[in-house]
């Protein structure tokens, strides 16, 4: 079995596949993380060192790898990896179990403002400019988000709660 999450930073892609992964005893990997490993650097510093056409050619690279292991696992993608190339086709023709975590603009904002330093990507905004920030981006993305298989809503909802109706929703 390969589950794959997927939704905006801060909508609790590995928090709660590492629940699910705990629950059904299998593997979870983070595809940021499993790409630094392979590159030896951070995601961070790939896209300041080497820029974000390296990075995305990668990330395409090491999403179709980790499909040709024949483990069961949960994978956590990027925020906006589903938004590049045909990685979307990818997880589509490799599982049937792909997650759209679709948290609310709100507790996103709430969410991010809270780990603001430990994200690049707003790191350098005023508290106040978040919202709009997000706003635009789920805008964009929504089309890549909504492929997903199932969408589950957060909707003030614990992580494990989520976890739940991701297991009892699997195929």
């Amino acid at each position: 079995m390969k589950i794959v999450l997927l939704g905006y930073m801060g909508s609790g892609k590995t928090t709660i596949g590492r629940i699910v992964a705990n629950q059904l005893k299998i593997k979870f990997l983070d595809l940021d993380e499993y790409i630094e490993e392979q590159e030896k650097m951070t995601v961070a510093n790939i896209f300041s060192e080497r820029g974000e056409l390296y990075f995305r050619k990668k990330e395409r690279e090491y999403l179709s790898e980790i499909f040709l292991n024949n483990d069961d696992f949960v994978l956590s993608l990027g925020g906006g990896t589903p938004c590049f190339g045909d990685n979307m086709a990818v997880v589509n023709q490799n599982t049937k179990n792909s997650f759209y975590l679709n948290i609310h603009i709100n507790e996103l904002s709430t969410r991010l403002k809270k780990e603001k330093e430990h994200r690049p990507m707003i790191a350098h905004l005023a508290n106040e400019e978040i919202q709009e920030f997000i706003g635009k981006h789920l805008f964009e993305r929504s089309f890549f988000y909504n492929m997903a298989h199932q969408k589950i809503k957060g909707a003030q909802r614990t992580p494990k709660a989520l976890a739940e109706e991701i297991i009892n929703s699997l195929v």
